[in-house]
């Protein structure tokens, strides 16, 4: 189970986002389900908020620092 601040990229794109395969995320909200979902942000290299999406584990794979 993923934990708050934890860094996670997306396993495929979401349309209407503007999100590609590959974008990675912090997670700032746990939803503790069933089933659990996270609360994704994405951010620019400026660090300015792009999207916030709420995802479920097979949407995002966690990533190491």
């Amino acid at each position: 189970m993923l934990e708050l601040y934890d860094v996670v990229e997306l396993r495929e794109a979401i349309p209407g986002e503007e999100l590609l395969a590959g974008a990675t995320g912090t997670v700032v909200h746990v939803f503790n389900g069933p089933p659990p979902a996270y609360e994704v942000e994405f951010a620019d290299a400026d660090g300015r908020t792009v999207a916030m999406v709420t995802l479920r584990t097979d949407h995002i794979v966690h990533r190491d620092r």
